[in-house]
């Protein structure tokens, strides 16, 4: 399993790459296992200004479709449109050509709330 240490993880299986105060948001390896063959990402949000935790958008996997939920506060200013082409990228390649979106963030306090990548394999180990 490929988790990471330079990158923040969610109690929701999504990780997180803060750069300044922008976020770059995707789904982490274990989340993309645990779904299967993805072949669809929809998000709908981009432009608009969430909550952390709301609902982004979702992925759709063969046999399930899964929300995605805002790891912080902030605007979506980006969506990775490399996925309306190619979603099984998020299978293939989850940390680089697989990201979904990227976030202005709003409140850089929530990034104390994320989960380092210890943490998150003691999540996932339980």
């Amino acid at each position: 399993m490929n988790i990471p240490n330079e990158l923040k993880y969610t109690k929701d299986h999504e990780w997180v790459k803060i750069d300044g105060d922008v976020a770059t948001v995707g789904i982490t390896d274990f989340a993309q296992s645990e779904l299967g063959d993805i072949v669809y990402v929809e998000v709908e949000t981009e432009g608009e200004e969430l909550a952390k935790d709301e609902v982004f958008g979702s992925v759709e996997a063969v046999k399930t479709v899964s929300d995605l939920f805002l790891p912080l506060s902030g605007e979506i200013i980006e969506f990775n449109e490399g996925l309306e082409d190619e979603p099984e990228n998020v299978n293939t390649d989850p940390y680089t050509e697989g990201w979904i979106i990227k976030i202005k963030i709003s409140n850089k306090e929530e990034i104390e709330d994320l989960l380092d990548a210890e943490a998150y394999k003691e999540l996932i180990a339980s």
